[in-house]
């Protein structure tokens, strides 16, 4: 059974220059036996229930503005996986869920991003599964684990969020980017705030706190200056459901970038 992940995704820069977060994405898919289809469960497509997209041919979707003209060209031609996206949708309602299928969604920069150095060959079908951040955290949390069977079917569940996420605290990326630890020599402009932030959740998530961790508005240091608003987090928590209550995490990346965006990837077998 193939594990869940949740990556964070960084500036859509790394789609160009990813560093050392680039390379573990990599590693990680290099890891694993090659799925039948990535679901993307993205913070970048936010609707009022749970849509999965169904596009067979996902157009590229560069949600930014203002980065250089070579991120408008960069193409990822992956097939979608329009059948996934009905499965999903209707394993969702047998759980009581209401969802729906968007048959002409594209694919975000939180998808392609990361995807472009995991399946660099678009060889892989890629289908994305939107937020719900009025729905709260234990909403997503039962969502990942309604979609638990789908590990079964060999589909890789990725949450790309961030473990922190707030752009007023953002610096330009040459001042902590992809740190390969929050605590090694050279990181004094990494934010206070987010390290604690950091640690926490690291702590919660290997203590399998399940209950602290849909409750990290109230419990968190730090948390409303983490995260301003959920939808970044809010992918984690499917990623979380969808592992089990029994899984096994590993943190494959702790670097920040920009002072403030905490670059954490996790692995949940």
């Amino acid at each position: 059974m193939l594990p869940t992940l949740f990556l964070s995704h960084g500036s859509p820069m790394h789609a160009l220059d990813a560093g050392a977060a680039g390379a573990v994405w990599a590693a990680l898919a290099q890891s694993l036996s090659k799925p039948s289809a990535v679901l993307m469960v993205t913070a970048h497509w936010e609707t009022n229930l749970p849509m999965l997209s169904g596009n067979p041919r996902p157009s590229m979707i560069y949600d930014f503005g203002g980065f250089p003209e070579a991120l408008y060209r960069i193409k990822y031609a992956a097939p979608g996986a329009p059948d996934i996206a009905v499965r999903a949708a209707a394993i969702l309602k047998t759980a009581g869920i209401t969802a729906a299928v968007d048959g002409c969604r594209g694919i975000d920069h939180g998808a392609w991003v990361p995807l472009l150095k995991m399946y660099p060959d678009a060889d892989v079908p890629v289908l994305q599964l939107s937020v719900q951040p009025s729905l709260g955290t234990a909403h997503h949390y039962r969502v990942g684990q309604a979609l638990q069977a789908l590990r079964n079917e060999n589909v890789l569940i990725v949450g790309s969020g961030h473990l922190t996420h707030n752009l007023r605290d953002w610096s330009p990326p040459s001042r902590g980017l992809d740190r390969e630890s929050p605590t090694s020599a050279g990181v004094s402009d990494v934010l206070g705030y987010a390290q604690q932030f950091q640690t926490w959740m690291l702590e919660h998530i290997m203590a399998h706190d399940i209950d602290s961790l849909l409750a990290y508005r109230e419990h968190a240091p730090h948390a409303a200056r983490a995260h301003p608003s959920d939808e970044h987090l809010l992918p984690l928590f499917v990623a979380l459901g969808a592992a089990g209550k029994d899984y096994a995490a590993e943190r494959m990346f702790a670097g920040f970038e920009g002072g403030a965006l905490a670059m954490d990837a996790f692995r949940f077998d």
